[in-house]
């Protein structure tokens, strides 16, 4: 065991966050923690970290808010790691966290010279340095830093650059490097994939997966909590209940315990209400009286089973048409992906083409700033383009931007769908934004004000209302939580129409996409298969990758030893004048010391009295220091040359 919660409370402004939470976390546990946005994951890692205290319940004293460590543990969490030192090249930050291993390897460099000069005083240190050394493999640290810091996307001269020329994604990537570099046995991650491509997402998870120790993981990335974890805990109107195996295994098992909690609720009820109608009518009675009071005690000794009650499950996002489109929807040809315009115009990609058929759910995926969302706006004509871009007739497209960019941010919620739909009464409106679960006095808010995943939603109900057979959506899941997620994932399976999307949500396009359009720095790639196939041609590639990275270095090292082997050994001519010259500069070198020795001798002896007083003694001393400072060039000038053949 390494960290327990015990019966742990949390209250902020009146209103209990955290109610009676208990966890325990083993070595070797992998487990994920999710829940709504707010629902207090954020305040039991810090509770669990020391960073703030549980709250103590009154007459619970001794019994709550205990958090319990193992003398072994190490936790290794992102926000407490207080920065990076941005004077730092990344190589010296990463390499400050094995201090202590450079420090001993230097101490031990220090007794081994110790040691050639007859000092074997400190025998014994080198011994127990050595074997903590060892121990804790602190001769690879170099090959350590540069494994994890590729898996993460750094190589070649980004190692020495200094982490204050990096962006804030890159520096969020450093930090998790030098996190994993420290190697706690309670490693806490929140939203690790953030800022991540798909190669570096897949190279963590594989990490993790090996890592030696325990993983408590905070995330939205349904992809990574199913390659993971073992364990998934959520919370839920401030409780937590752990279910055992992946994210796709936690999601059955809530479904069957919420049916089966919804059948004992209904069955303890009607218990409850016969108990309840009895006792109305016997407590009165002389004869029945004491059984009535038996009753009403049970009663009041049952454990009332709650409602299971999600809302943000009860979302009812349908998207539907009337008109079916042709068979062949799109053609692209020869287009090219440019943004700015005059100097600052610059072309991301040219030349590309593909078709989108009826029925198609098309997933456009690639790195940052590749072009992806202007794919979408060029396919739209919403930006300047070369080529050609031709949609057939009887098209209607419903776009949802993850900018939202086409809100009007200074009207409410309501005054927004009655500006867009005026003929729509506002108990339609309010019907509408209830089924995308924005309800009470958040629809009275000002678009500007509600939250990236309320303005998401508002326009999912617009995109409700507009009725497309064809859905362009740009990063559709960026700003929900799981649950809301879930929503518009059942609501895209179920859409009998085209989608045409841009996602970095891997279990969103493992669901939704049935053929993706990958962009590249060396152009578009087309996968006719959905995202599980394209993640095994992947690894397969990356395997490839490192069999031929591995197999050439294997050539390089043959290479040079083949060159070592068939070097012309010297003659003995040869090594009979290496002799010879390495006898005469030590000769050389003795006279040189001896002609120093003179010089010192001379120039003390012209300090005396009785030769300075002296002219001709005097002259005749400075002469001969003269001599044999030319003489000492020369031996100098000679050995330069010997050691220079």
């Amino acid at each position: 065991m390494l960290a327990s919660l015990t019966n742990i409370n949390k209250y902020y402004n009146g209103v209990q966050v955290l109610k009676n939470v208990c966890l325990t976390i083993e070595d070797n546990d992998r487990i994920g923690l999710v829940g709504n946005n707010g629902c207090g994951k954020s305040t039991l890692l810090k509770i669990l970290t020391g960073v703030i205290e549980p709250d103590r319940l009154t007459g619970q004293e001794g019994r709550d808010g205990v958090v319990s460590l193992s003398s072994k543990t190490t936790i290794g969490y992102l926000e407490q790691m207080g920065g990076l030192d941005s004077e730092k090249t990344v190589m010296e930050e990463m390499n400050s966290v094995f201090a202590p291993l450079h420090n001993a390897i230097g101490r031990l460099r220090e007794i081994e010279l110790e040691i050639e000069l007859g000092d074997t005083s400190a025998a014994d240190e080198y011994q127990q340095l050595s074997s903590w050394v060892e121990a804790n493999d602190g001769y690879n640290t170099d090959v350590k830093i540069r494994t994890v810091l590729s898996g993460m996307g750094f190589s070649g001269d980004e190692l020495y650059r200094t982490v204050s020329g990096f962006s804030g994604g890159e520096k969020t990537r450093l930090c998790i490097s030098k996190l994993l570099l420290e190697e706690p046995n309670l490693l806490i991650l929140d939203e690790p994939t953030n800022h991540l491509d798909f190669r570096t997402v897949m190279w963590l998870e594989d990490y993790l997966r090996s890592y030696r120790g325990a993983v408590l993981i905070v995330s939205h990335d349904r992809y990574f909590l199913d390659r993971l974890c073992t364990s998934i805990c959520e919370i839920e109107r401030g409780t937590l209940r752990r279910y055992r195996g992946s994210y796709t295994d936690f999601v059955r098992q809530r479904e069957e315990n919420d049916i089966r909690q919804e059948k004992e609720y209904e069955q303890q009820q009607k218990q409850i209400a016969k108990m309840e109608e009895y006792v109305a009518k016997n407590l009165v009675r002389a004869s029945t009286t004491k059984m009535a009071q038996s009753r009403r005690k049970q009663l009041e000794k049952i454990e009332r089973i709650e409602r299971p009650v999600h809302d943000t499950r009860a979302s009812k996002i349908h998207f539907t048409y009337a008109v079916e489109p042709p068979e062949e929807v799109l053609k692209v040809k020869n287009i090219d992906l440019s943004v700015g315009s005059g100097v600052q115009h610059k072309t991301l990609m040219d030349g590309l083409s593909f078709e989108v058929r009826r029925g198609e759910k098309v997933g456009i995926i690639g790195d940052n700033g590749i072009g992806k969302s202007t794919l979408l706006k060029i396919i739209q004509e919403k930006l300047p383009h070369k080529g050609v871009v031709r949609w057939n007739s009887n098209i209607r497209i419903s776009y949802f931007d993850q900018e939202s960019a086409g809100l009007n941010r200074e009207l409410t919620v309501m005054e927004e769908l009655h500006s867009r739909y005026p003929s729509l009464s506002d108990l339609e409106v309010r019907s509408l934004l209830a089924q995308v679960r924005i309800t009470g006095e958040n629809v009275f808010k000002e678009v500007g004000v509600i939250s990236g995943g309320e303005r998401a939603k508002l326009c999912f109900a617009i995109m409700m209302q507009e009725h497309g057979n064809v859905l362009i959506m740009d990063e559709p899941t960026n700003h929900l939580d799981l649950m809301s997620k879930e929503a518009i994932e059942e609501a895209l399976a179920e859409y009998t129409g085209t989608v045409i999307f841009v996602s970095h949500d891997r279990y969103l396009l493992s669901r939704i996409a049935d053929r993706l359009i990958e962009l590249t720095p060396d152009g578009m790639r087309e996968h006719p298969y959905g995202f599980g196939k394209y993640m095994d041609v992947l690894r397969e590639e990356q395997s490839q990758q490192r069999h031929a990275a591995e197999l050439e270095k294997q050539q390089r090292a043959a290479a040079a030893a083949k060159e070592k082997s068939e070097k012309v050994y010297r003659t003995k001519q040869q090594r009979s004048a290496d002799a010879a010259r390495r006898n005469e500069l030590k000769r050389l070198e003795n006279e040189s010391d001896d002609l120093q020795r003179q010089l010192d001798i001379l120039a003390e002896e012209i300090t005396h009295e009785e030769v300075f007083s002296n002219y001709e003694l005097m002259n005749e001393k400075c002469q001969r220091m003269e001599q044999l400072r030319s003489l000492i060039d020369q031996c100098l000038e000679k050995m330069i040359e010997l050691d220079t053949e």
